[in-house]
């Protein structure tokens, strides 16, 4: 399968599937900012700076887990 333990393996999707819900969680945080009437455009900003950081990790963390397949 791939090169890693099963234990760091097992470790990384724990860690995998919490980034994606902290995203989920911060794309509705987002939408609800900016829905309210006065919406704080700094706020939104840094909402949307952190949930590309966890996009960025999420990225790192499934490379980590898929196999590199020879050509």
């Amino acid at each position: 399968m791939n090169d890693l333990p099963d234990a760091s393996e097992e470790a990384l999707r724990a860690q995998l599937a919490e980034l994606r819900q902290e995203h989920a969680d911060l794309d509705a945080a987002i939408q609800a900012v900016a829905a309210s009437p006065l919406a704080d455009m700094m706020l939104i900003g840094r909402l949307k700076r952190k949930k590309l950081l966890l996009k960025d990790e999420i990225a790192r963390i499934e490379d980590l887990l898929t196999p590199d397949i020879p050509a």
